[in-house]
């Protein structure tokens, strides 16, 4: 039987803000943790990206929410992005239409003042990423002895940014009593240590094994030499408008995507962007909002970056770099066929990229179909550095000084350098004309001196 939003017994504002919204059912993740989160128990919530996640977490916390003038925050949402604050706020201002709520999104590369500013107006719901959020408790510009609920959204990604040291602070401030919510797309060793030593007999909820393919996704792979021919490829397929419409391109490094963006820039200048953690805060925001709202069709990204954000009506993401990790696919894939649309998903792998592919292919327990290159991309014999063959202790001729490879660090000490170092040789002088002068600077005592001699 099919649940729907009556169903849920939501409140009649959430409901409005969910008919207005045009949503006509619950997602799996909604439906099942609802009643979970509303027991106040702790939840560790397991669902592949692109199923909801926000809502299945803040619909349930905004029925029980009640209306307080208090000025410290109750909720408290933890993410590992700015972008994915910002996104977050957003949809809890879209559920929270018709109640009075104070949302506050807080996080890094911003002006920390202008955030203190905003927090002493009083704040229901903090929305932050972990180390903003420390450095804010620490001034004690926020106070934390308030929160009831603490959400932790994406912490599989949040633990491979190296944000485990900022959690355990944040959890040794926080108060005692609280409800924990957990929400991720894969349950790693540290997920499931944070769970050990953190939460209290957590009900768990999941949705869909990790690894399995989302079946509205349509799947295909390319074996292609090299990067450069890698771009030809993508050049190739991009060129068909109507067929890619709105294309999420997923590269493994920044330096990656810098390069494959100048690659593509002469030939989509007005359509294409990138984003990644090196780029500027506005910058990155821009990218996104322009992606998002389809002024740009092709949006270059890394994986850390595009991690949770909700991009509507992505017709293709093509892994240009194959993912190390096999459940990074099903993140990235995930970005397509959002809300039971049809998606597409194109791989591209090299020789050494095949063992990934294979280890995605056992995760996922399907082969992806196999195309061949067409005939008119051209098979480029231009290596990048990383797949130019190493010197030893050589300088390549190829390669630029930007790329130049040092050869053995140790090397005997010219003779000047042998020198060893006795002060300054000011000091010396003096010592060795008048002996012990007073000080460096008493003429007359060192004129006696030499007199008498």
């Amino acid at each position: 039987m099919q649940v729907t939003f009556e169903d849920l017994n939501l409140s009649k504002q959430l409901f409005n803000a969910i008919d207005d919204l045009g949503f006509e059912k619950p997602t799996p993740i909604q439906a099942e943790a609802f009643s979970v989160v509303r027991s106040g128990k702790d939840v560790v919530g397991i669902a592949q990206t692109g199923t909801g996640k926000t809502f299945a977490y803040m619909m349930p916390i905004l029925r029980d929410l009640k209306y307080s003038v208090q000025q410290h925050p109750r909720v408290l949402v933890l993410v590992p992005t700015r972008e994915l604050v910002l996104q977050v706020v957003e949809e809890i201002e879209k559920l929270a239409k018709y109640i009075t709520l104070r949302v506050e999104g807080v996080y890094g590369g911003t002006n920390i003042n202008t955030q203190k500013r905003a927090i002493a107006q009083g704040t229901d719901v903090v929305v932050a990423t972990p180390g903003r959020l420390y450095d804010l408790a620490l001034s004690k510009a926020l106070n934390l002895k308030s929160i009831q609920k603490l959400v932790i959204d994406e912490v599989d990604v949040m633990l491979d940014l190296g944000f485990r040291f900022q959690l355990l602070n944040i959890f040794e401030i926080l108060p005692e009593r609280r409800q924990n919510i957990m929400f991720s797309a894969t349950m790693t060793d540290d997920v499931d240590a944070l769970i050990t030593d953190y939460f209290k007999s957590p009900k768990k909820v999941s949705i869909a094994v990790s690894g399995t393919p989302l079946d509205n996704i349509a799947q295909q792979c390319y074996d292609v030499p090299n990067f450069f021919t890698k771009v030809n490829l993508l050049n190739h397929l991009l060129k068909d408008k109507e067929t890619y419409k709105k294309v999420l391109v997923f590269v493994a490094f920044k330096r990656s995507a810098d390069l494959l963006f100048a690659s593509l820039d002469n030939s989509y200048a007005d359509e294409i962007c990138v984003i990644h953690s090196n780029k500027t805060q506005n910058y990155r925001i821009r990218s996104i909002r322009q992606f998002d709202e389809g002024m740009n069709r092709i949006l270059v990204a890394t994986d850390v970056m595009a991690r949770g954000l909700d991009f509507e009506e992505v017709s293709h993401v093509i892994n240009f770099d194959t993912p190390k990790f096999p459940e990074n696919y099903m993140h990235r894939i995930g970005r397509t066929g959002r809300a039971e649309q049809e998606g597409h998903s194109i791989l591209f792998s090299t020789e050494k990229e095949q063992e990934h592919k294979a280890a995605i292919e056992t995760l996922m327990d399907v082969e992806i179909p196999k195309l061949s290159l067409p005939e008119e991309v051209e098979i480029s014999k231009q290596l990048t550095e990383d797949e130019r063959p190493r010197e030893d202790g050589e300088i390549s001729k190829n390669r630029t000084k930007l790329e130049y490879v040092p050869g053995p660090a140790f090397h005997e000490k010219s003779e000047k350098n042998k020198k060893t170092n006795q002060g300054g040789s000011y000091r010396r002088e003096i010592a060795k004309k008048y002996k012990k002068p007073k000080t460096r600077g008493d003429k007359n005592y060192n004129k006696r001196n030499k007199k008498r001699k």
